[in-house]
């Protein structure tokens, strides 16, 4: 009622109203249209969408360029810059990049060496020639804040609001810019790179990596592009242990996983600040190190060794003293690839990076005959030729002494006892040094640091199992042949046999086999040239054989070619000599079960009386096998122990794996590029099914998940059930079969799934 009553008052109202404007005299009708206004001023087009972008995904999709002919760094003139930077839209198309409110400036210039210290050519820094800094800012206001927190002058960066993403900057301050060099020589080759800063993602986060510039060198007295003659190491030399950061292309390689300021991705960036004018005393005991780029790198990749021999001091031992290079420190190529001018030009400085503690003043440790050195004006007198770096450093040494032994069987003989007695297997090796077969009377094991033969027998499936070694102990040549024989209960009869060498020699520094007891031997534990051998014993000449998996190419998903591109060869470990997997076979296989590692330690923050790091346990991890991804997935996950002293790689006490070079997520570092670790079934694709965990081989565990557990990352124990409930037989709950059903890991993980493990694990990507 009372809202009918409402409503019939709101229509009397209404009616009122409506007899109120007709008494007034209005017809009800529309009046006369007015005259027109006049147009407004037509608005600015806006831009685009997708024309410009103001954030990017990644460092790799911000791109800024620089032309010589923008850049105005040396003499009188007034300091210029322009610069264009590009991102990525939705697309992926490169558009402009607009928004960019502060940059870094570097600049440095290559000058001659007047002097008898040091380069015969300089690194200079124009920042740091005119007591600047190392860098200058570009801002919107001609001002920044400097990394002590005070108010410094800037250049003016001005984005052209008719071309977006093309920058200028000037200086409006007093004098010219200080990345001027205003004595410079023009003709000199000039190197400029950009910082820049403040660039975000969509969701506003900023970009993890440096956003740089790739380093432009050129004349400036003619604009042409330069190539620098100092530049002795690549960054692809670089790459090969710290992995390449993505997304930049073959033409801009930059360097992935350096922790230092946060990578400066490229060698041409490091030298714009460590150059000689930060250069310091070697032997300054706070500092320890001089960061000059070509004395620190030495001491940086040298610190495990010298923290080990107790001659790094100060701020060189804190930072340095854990990183072991995984080269031999005398194969200098390993990283000086990039020129000879490393072994051309030789001047103390380089020298004490690594020979820290050769005192040049008084001669001590330079040479026996300890030979004083004012300055660098009579290196070359000497260190040419004969005595030149890479001859004094023996570099190459140990590839040409391993090409020069060579082993190969010749044939085999096996007797099985039908009694008791034990079965004997009868190798004869052909043995030659240099081309020439060794005299008889020759004496092996006077040459050997290891002198092991293995033998194991391979099954249809090219399964490796371990049936004994013998050693050469009084084996003598005759005719230019070893013959070797082993005894033991091996039950061979019939099948394929491996025989594997584990022989390591001595040599002079000249890459000749010396005896071991020689004093003048200068290289040991060397790898001899030896492929494993299969042989089929049901056949006379051996014909037939089954090879192990580890020697069927297309069965293994790692590379040796990457192992040694970091590793140099992967016989340097001094572990007997094996530089092929189908050597390591020998003992690291599936069906060996057990490890000489079983325990899991960290590096605690606790010292013991020597001052030497305290390692401790890591509760409920272990592992019980020593097949070989086990062992090198562990090993270069830091999942290890240190019962054969430091571990070059370990945990630290917040469990984060410490001293490996590369991305731990790129698998690529040491598996084949664009091979799947995935066959058709869903297991490995290596064939490999289950792996024994116990010496005899009647406990096992499933690979996949092994492998995986392998790796710190997913080694705990929510990873461990997350396994098992995919299928897995897992380490402490072992089967006592091979034939072990396959994990569904390849179902969610395979390549090319959504979460395969190049999505994942991304390549290396950041």
């Amino acid at each position: 009622m009372k809202k009918n009553k409402t409503t019939l008052l709101a229509v009397a109202l209404m009616c009122a109203i409506g007899v109120s404007a007709c008494s007034d005299g209005d017809d009800g009708q529309d009046g006369a249209p007015g005259t027109p206004g006049t147009p407004g001023t037509p608005g600015t087009p806006g831009t685009p969408a997708g024309s410009v972008v103001k954030t990017v995904n990644s460092a790799a999709d911000f791109m800024l360029t620089l032309q010589p002919a923008d850049i105005v760094v040396v003499g009188t003139e007034a300091f210029s810059l322009k610069f264009d930077v590009t991102g990525k839209n939705a697309k992926g198309e490169e558009v402009p990049f607009t928004g960019l409110d502060k940059i870094a400036l570097y600049v440095t210039n290559e000058v001659v060496n007047t002097t008898d210290v040091g380069a015969p050519m300089l690194w200079s820094n124009n920042a740091l020639v005119n007591e600047f800094g190392s860098s200058m800012y570009c801002t919107l206001t001609g001002k920044a804040t400097a990394r002590g927190g005070a108010e410094v002058d800037a250049c003016t960066l001005v984005e052209d609001p008719a071309n977006p993403g093309s920058y200028t900057g000037t200086w409006t301050h007093d004098g010219n810019a200080p990345v001027v060099s205003a004595a410079g020589d023009p003709n000199s080759l000039f190197r400029v790179m950009i910082r820049s800063y403040d660039v975000t993602d969509a969701s506003g986060e900023d970009i993890s990596d440096k956003l740089l510039s790739a380093p432009l060198d050129f004349i400036p007295a003619t604009g042409e592009l330069a190539v620098s003659t100092k530049d002795a190491v690549s960054n692809a030399a670089c790459i090969q242990c710290h992995s390449e950061l993505k997304g930049y292309g073959d033409s801009d390689m930059r360097i992935a996983n350096i922790g230092a300021h946060h990578n400066y991705q490229k060698v041409e960036n490091c030298v714009a600040c460590h150059n000689p004018a930060y250069a310091a005393d070697q032997n300054d005991p706070e500092k320890g190190y001089n960061p000059n780029f070509n004395a620190m790198i030495h001491t940086i990749h040298a610190g495990g060794h010298l923290a080990d021999w107790g001659v790094l001091k100060g701020d060189a031992l804190d930072e340095f003293g854990e990183i072991h290079f995984p080269a031999e420190l005398n194969e200098c190529t390993a990283c000086h690839d990039n020129g000879e001018q490393w072994n051309a030009n030789v001047y103390r400085e380089a020298c004490v990076g690594c020979h820290v503690t050769v005192n040049f003043e008084t001669g001590e440790g330079h040479s026996e005959y300890q030979l004083p050195q004012a300055d660098d004006s009579a290196c070359m007198t000497c260190h040419v030729g004969g005595l030149s770096p890479a001859v004094a450093h023996k570099v190459g040494v140990r590839a040409m002494a391993t090409d020069s032994i060579e082993i190969a069987v010749s044939s085999v003989a096996y007797t099985e006892s039908a009694t008791a007695d034990l079965d004997e297997i009868v190798v004869t090796f052909d043995v030659t040094v240099d081309g020439t077969p060794v005299a008889d009377g020759f004496e092996f094991t006077n040459y050997t640091k290891y002198d092991e033969m293995k033998t194991g027998w391979v099954d249809a499936d090219g399964t490796y199992y371990t049936s004994g070694s013998v050693f050469l102990n009084g084996v003598v040549a005759a005719g230019g042949k070893l013959v070797v024989t082993q005894q033991g209960e091996f039950n061979l009869d019939g099948k394929s046999i491996a025989i594997t060498p584990r022989f390591s020699v001595c040599t002079d520094a000249k890459g000749k086999l010396a005896p071991c007891a020689d004093a003048s031997t200068a290289i040991e534990y060397l790898a001899i040239t030896m492929e494993p051998t299969y042989w089929n014993l049901a056949n006379a000449d051996g014909s037939g054989a089954i090879p192990s998996r580890f020697a069927v190419p297309e069965r293994v998903t790692a590379d040796e070619a990457k192992c040694n591109a970091c590793h140099t060869s992967l016989g340097i470990a001094k572990h007997y000599g094996n530089e092929r997997f189908d050597q390591c076979v020998g003992c690291h296989n599936s069906t060996w079960g057990g490890s000489y590692h079983p325990i899991v330690e960290y590096k605690s923050d606790e010292v013991d009386a020597d001052g030497k790091p305290i390692f401790k346990t890591v509760e409920g991890l272990k592992y019980s096998t020593r097949d070989l991804f086990a062992v090198a997935h562990r090993f270069h996950s830091g999942l290890w122990d240190d019962n054969r002293g430091f571990p070059a790689i370990h945990l630290n006490s917040d469990l984060e794996t410490v001293g490996y070079p590369a991305v731990a997520t790129e698998c690529t570092a040491c598996h084949k590029d664009g091979v799947s670790l995935f066959a058709a079934d869903g297991g490995l694709a290596s064939g490999k099914r289950a792996i024994a965990v116990n010496a005899g081989a009647t406990e096992f565990i499933s690979p996949t998940a092994e492998a995986c557990r392998t790796c710190h990352a997913h080694s705990s124990e929510a990873a461990k059930a997350h396994f098992k409930s995919n299928g897995a037989t897992v380490d402490g709950s072992p089967d006592n079969t091979a034939n072990l059903p396959v994990e569904s890991c390849a179902t969610c993980h395979a390549e090319g799934k959504t979460y395969g493990i190049d999505k994942v694990h991304m390549g290396g990507a950041h």
